[in-house]
């Protein structure tokens, strides 16, 4: 199938090739706007859990995330046209295409913050020129989200963006409800930077692509207003920048971890709103790098269809790894990155020299988020812990619950619990207690602990089988030891990183090494697994296609142990990396009842065995 994707061919390397990205994005859907221009029309057969009409606003508000930066950095384009009417009939009640009340928990919330920026960017195009019938209704359809129940989380943002808005144009606004919701994200913060998205809820790509980013905007657009606020936010994302800067890797792709994946170039949207508030964590060449090395790893990936839209999923087009919440207008969320063209031609930003990324540690402990971070050759490699519990979010334990991901090999996501190759268990631990039927994998920690040079987690598979997994983070080796305690004789797979089996001959162009304790395929890159201790063996698990996020068909060295009832040790080491540079081989030895494990030259563990 041909791929329509024309910013595949975009330099990214100017201002005018950035809008011209933009633009690129935006043409292929005008054949799609319903008649009003308050819908798009993407419907595919593919849906989401809210209805099919607030999923056409949903496609519809986010593409305002990329016009609104386009029309207020002096760019012109017919999407003017088509989103002042179909703003205008979208919030008319009397309009066959109104979007609908907002109730509480509603999609049509998160719908509203784009159409804010939008109001804050662009009031001259968006606001003055309507009636004063129009302004009231925009405005009161606005301020609805000031009724109603809201998720604790992230969402409590886009309440804050409307108010915002709404003073900003000298519409009513809800002060208190502002001051309500800044005081409640306030309780999500934990330090260096970071929040999570919820009270003890995870550290991902929230906490920059909605979090930071709108208190970013807040600092920008409230800095008189309310300055204390507004330093304190550009000084967080200034700590932040530290950090998440090593969730890049030199070649420009981002780490795959975590949900809401399918907003894929989103991931640099941190950075454009940074650049926007004149926020100074790194010299702007190295965070225009960081933007325009991202998007162009992502326009090189077959991420479009044929007519030009962007398609649900990662590296290409695979509606398995989504989230309940992803319709067929979803993935326009990553128009966020474009941001920057808010900033005029003058701005330092546009007139640096695009930098590479600044040295960074080799090893870096990241606890807020659960991490050790370890850089190999220019890829990256997260190594963690874990949380302590779960949510309801489609396949939350393989995009959280992992012991590493990497932007090198990705990560798998099951097509069903049964049969080993279903189950893609890449860099995890499964465990089977029907000789290989069904599977287990850790769904969250008892509790957990992570020091500068291992991760410990004690967790459950099922009643009567307890499991304390030890890992010594390292790249591209790195070791894993589990310590199970069981009632009854399990089997347990401990699957190394997904390695990809590309190209047009799936089953050449790779050499697989097997024998009685390691398991290596091998190209360009290698993936391999080596026992150190336990009763097993080692073999190569072919998994069904379209599970990985990066690669179409993978093969997942593994471990197989046998486990008595009772308790024991089992543990392998693991590679992921450049083929060739497999050397420094982890190994194990006994001595007085006790397993010692080395790497790296030195003794890493020791237990009573």
């Amino acid at each position: 199938m041909k791929i329509c994707n024309e910013a595949s061919k975009n330099p990214l390397k100017t201002r005018d090739d950035f809008a011209l990205a933009l633009t690129q994005i935006l043409e292929p859907l005008k054949p799609f706007y319903s008649k009003g221009r308050a819908r798009l029309e993407l419907e595919d057969g593919y849906t989401a859990h809210y209805p099919i009409g607030v999923a056409e606003l949903e496609g519809f508000s986010r593409v305002l995330w990329g016009v609104a930066p386009l029309l207020h950095g002096g760019f012109k384009s017919d999407f003017e046209e088509i989103c002042l009417c179909g703003l205008k009939n979208g919030t008319n009640p009397e309009h066959e295409e109104y979007w609908g009340d907002i109730g509480d928990f509603d999609q049509r919330m998160v719908e509203c913050a784009a159409i804010s920026l939008l109001l804050l960017l662009c009031p001259e195009k968006f606001w003055v020129p309507l009636s004063d019938a129009e302004k009231s209704r925009l405005s009161s359809w606005l301020f609805q989200i000031n009724n109603h129940k809201i998720h604790e989380c992230n969402w409590l943002l886009f309440d804050v963006m409307v108010n915002m808005a709404l003073k900003k144009i000298g519409a009513e606004y809800d002060q208190k409800r502002m001051e309500e919701c800044l005081d409640s994200v306030e309780g999500y913060y934990l330090s260096n930077g970071w929040y999570s998205d919820g009270k003890g809820a995870h550290c991902d790509y929230y906490t920059s692509f909605a979090i930071h980013y709108y208190q970013l905007l807040y600092s920008k657009f409230m800095a008189e207003d309310d300055p204390e606020r507004s330093k304190l936010y550009k000084a967080r994302a200034c700590e932040f920048a530290k950090e998440f800067i090593y969730w890049f890797s030199d070649g420009g792709s981002a780490l795959p971890y975590g949900r809401s994946l399918t907003y894929r170039f989103a991931q640099c949207a941190f950075w454009g709103a940074l650049a926007f508030a004149e926020a100074e964590a790194f010299p702007l060449g190295v965070i225009k790098g960081i933007i325009l090395r991202n998007l162009r790893w992502w326009f090189e990936k077959p991420i479009f269809s044929r007519d030009g839209i962007l398609t649900i999923g990662y590296a290409y087009s695979n509606p398995f790894m989504s989230e309940d919440y992803n319709s067929f207008t979803s993935p326009y969320w990553g128009l966020k990155a474009f941001l920057p063209l808010a900033l005029p031609a003058s701005h330092p930003f546009w007139q640096a020299k695009e930098e590479p990324l600044p040295t960074l540690e080799k090893s870096h402990m990241q606890k807020e988020a659960r991490f050790i971070i370890e850089r190999n050759g220019g890829e990256v490699f997260a190594f963690t812990s874990g949380y302590e519990f779960t949510n309801w979010h489609m396949h939350c334990v393989p995009k959280y619950e992992k012991f590493v991901y990497s932007t090198l090999f990705g990560f798998s996501v099951p097509r069903q619990p049964y049969f080993l190759p279903h189950g893609a268990y890449d860099c995890t631990l499964a465990l089977s207690r029907d000789d290989g039927v069904s599977f287990s994998v850790k769904r969250f920690n008892e509790k957990s602990e992570i020091t500068s040079d291992r991760i410990t987690m004690f967790w459950k598979a099922w009643d009567g089988t307890e499991v304390k997994t030890t890992i010594i983070p390292g790249a591209p080796w790195h070791i894993r030891i589990h310590e199970i305690s069981t009632e009854n004789e399990i089997l347990a797979f401990d699957g190394g990183f997904a390695f990809p089996i590309e190209g047009k001959n799936y089953w050449g162009g790779f050499e697989k090494l097997e024998s009685q304790n390691s398991a290596f395929i091998k190209s360009k890159l290698s993936s391999g697994v080596l026992l150190l201790w336990g009763d097993g063996e080692a073999q190569t698990v072919f998994p069904t296609p379209n599970t990985n996020l990066l690669y179409h068909k993978t093969a997942i060295p593994t471990a197989k142990f046998k486990v008595p009832a009772g308790k024991s040790i089992i543990a392998a080491a693991f590679y992921g990396g450049e083929a060739g540079c497999e050397n420094e081989i982890p190994f194990a030895t006994t001595e007085n009842g006790m397993l010692k494990i080395f790497a790296g030259g030195k003794e890493v563990f020791s237990g009573k065995i």
